[in-house]
């Protein structure tokens, strides 16, 4: 089994998730004593975040590079970085280490064109949703139409993940701002919904969208157990580059 590298702390509420379907996952291939060799790596989010609404994203860099390397030279033979948001710096992260980093919107887009979907709304935090680092790369990568929601809703969906699921609080109005929301871009087309924050997985599920929803933690963490199981040879679930 090979050791993957988890950059965590992002906040901790999802990656508590994340650590929990890795294990799960490798307990189910292997056996009931069966767990993940891994190491976590956790920041303190309250650092990251405001250093993030500060759109200081050089000293943002700094911090995941360092903490990529670290786990590298501890013994890590592969990268998660265990939030979407901060996939903005992946490149960066890439070029510092020589393992490869499994990008959370890859294992995403497999299953939506899987699905047989060519249009996704996607939630996010603001900077997910209104940057192009992660619309860009499942619409140049894998082919899929972006749908985000209007100005309202994006700050109404940012304010609640960091004003509430970050700390572990499930509101239900909230809930049902976010249902509302996604049958808004259900009937502006979306044919899916992509939970493009770790945490919105906390709040919202199937059972809340008229729309398929893929959950990127649930689905990342899953390309992860592919990814430690596989042979080390195999380089189709992470790559460098």
């Amino acid at each position: 089994m090979r050791m993957i590298g988890l950059i965590g702390g992002m906040s901790w509420e999802s990656s508590a998730e994340y650590y929990r379907i890795l294990n799960q996952g490798v307990r189910d291939r292997l056996g009931r004593t069966a767990s993940a060799r891994c190491l976590l790596w956790s920041f303190d989010f309250s650092e990251i975040e405001a250093l993030q609404h500060r759109g200081d994203w050089d000293a943002l860099g700094d911090r995941l590079v360092e903490a990529a390397r670290r786990l590298e030279a501890s013994g890590a033979e592969g990268l998660l970085i265990c939030t979407n948001t901060m996939h903005r710096l992946a490149a960066q992260v890439e070029a510092a280490v020589e393992i490869p980093l499994l990008h959370i919107a890859d294992p995403t887009a497999a299953r939506v064109k899987a699905a047989s979907f060519g249009t996704v709304g996607l939630l996010g935090t603001a900077f997910t949703m209104e940057q192009p680092f992660y619309k860009d790369r499942l619409a140049a990568r894998h082919g899929l139409r972006v749908l985000v929601p209007d100005a309202a809703d994006r700050a109404t969906v940012h304010r609640v993940i960091y004003e509430e699921l970050v700390a572990g609080r499930i509101v239900p109005e909230s809930r049902a701002a976010y249902r509302a929301i996604i049958e808004r871009l259900a009937a502006a087309g979306a044919e899916a919904v992509i939970l493009g924050c770790t945490e919105i997985m906390l709040l919202i599920g199937a059972e809340d969208s008229p729309v398929p929803v893929f959950d990127t933690t649930a689905l990342h963490a899953a390309a992860a157990v592919d990814w430690v199981l596989a042979s080390p040879n195999d380089r189709a679930v992470a790559t460098k580059g």
